[in-house]
């Protein structure tokens, strides 16, 4: 009989310290998030774990020291880095705390002490760039964690980012790397403007970039067929030694900042696919890090059946209807996103 091995839980309520009024990136998000957990019973059949700050070594992986002073620098006094990116005196802090508890769970996944991992922490990281702090993001953290993987000795990692905006900051990082594997699905054209399908990788990594840009409402159909029809299959033939996820739930139907009209069903059947990969292709190592959203419902529901799944269980409906909506058909994106990559991808 196999044994499962725990599921991690990690999260940081010290950044409710990283607020400014009245933005969409808010302590709110993640509060909902935790109350829901809790309500559930799923949170205490995790193993919680405090996070730690990710050091400067950690760090340097993916950014500049530059970007580092920078943002090291916000610990004097509150700013804004552009429109959309605030900081306050405690967003250094809150931001390494972040990016190390997602380095925590790697660690834990490749010691083979955690079957899988939510890191629930804000703020977001996707969108931050080896010398740029943008999108609400500081630090990139799910990269971090795909470095500290690599620097632990994986040959191969693997990303999905199904956030409505575009990783630029993630696929900037990596997109010359052969050793990981990107795959987006957002909602396009939109922030931040990249994504585009023939967006490949560079050099010796062409193909192991995979954007799958979708237009607005596209809904469940859109997003299960761009897993299952091309990133899937991509994803299985680069053979990751470890999955991340960059869990954005903003392309729910609910959410204020976008309009993909995903439901909470779709983004689970979509996490179910996603964990389920991992257990086919990497024993079942899978660290899913939280990204945007930004309604407090679709934020509490989409992360306990994620949990749920995470955990072996299945996930409770979400009692608010799913997207009734037409849905665009997007064949013709598909066939694109498969001629870009080519017979090489992945």
């Amino acid at each position: 009989m196999t044994v499962r091995l725990p599921t991690l839980f990690l999260t940081d309520t010290t950044s409710d310290a990283h607020v400014s009024e009245g933005h969409p990136e808010r302590p709110a998000r993640l509060h909902a998030i935790l109350d829901h957990l809790s309500a559930t019973g799923l949170r205490a059949r995790m193993i919680d774990v405090a996070p730690r700050e990710a050091t400067d070594t950690e760090l340097l992986r993916v950014h500049s020291a530059s970007h580092l002073a920078r943002v090291a620098a916000t610990s004097a006094r509150s700013g804004w880095f552009d429109a959309d990116t605030y900081t306050t005196t405690a967003s250094e802090g809150v931001a390494r705390r972040a990016a190390g508890a997602v380095v925590q769970a790697v660690e834990a996944a490749l010691a083979g002490t955690a079957q899988n991992a939510f890191v629930a922490v804000r703020p977001p990281g996707h969108h931050a760039e080896p010398e740029i702090a943008m999108g609400f993001c500081l630090y990139n953290s799910v990269a971090v964690g795909a470095a500290a993987a690599l620097a632990a000795g994986l040959e191969r990692v693997a990303i999905l980012d199904w956030d409505v905006h575009h990783g630029n900051g993630t696929q900037a990082i990596f997109e010359a790397d052969p050793h990981v594997f990107y795959a987006s699905t957002h909602e396009y054209p939109y922030y931040p403007g990249t994504g585009h399908f023939s967006e490949t990788g560079i050099g010796e990594a062409r193909g192991t970039t995979l954007n799958v840009p979708l237009p607005r409402g596209a809904g469940d159909i859109a997003i299960t067929r761009a897993y299952r029809e091309v990133i899937l299959p991509a994803l299985a033939c680069f053979s990751p030694d470890l999955i991340l996820v960059s869990s954005g739930w903003d392309a729910h139907r609910r959410d204020p900042l976008a309009g993909l009209e995903v439901s909470t069903a779709g983004y689970t059947q979509v996490a179910r696919e996603a964990i389920e990969a991992a257990e086919r292709l990497c024993n079942g190592r899978i660290v899913v890090a939280l990204e945007g959203g930004y309604d407090e419902h679709a934020l509490a529901w989409c992360a306990g059946s994620l949990a749920s799944l995470l955990l072996g269980e299945e996930p409770a409906p979400d009692p608010e209807p799913g997207y009734a909506g037409t849905e665009p058909d997007i064949t013709l994106v598909l066939d694109a996103v498969r001629r870009a990559i080519g017979p090489e991808g992945a």
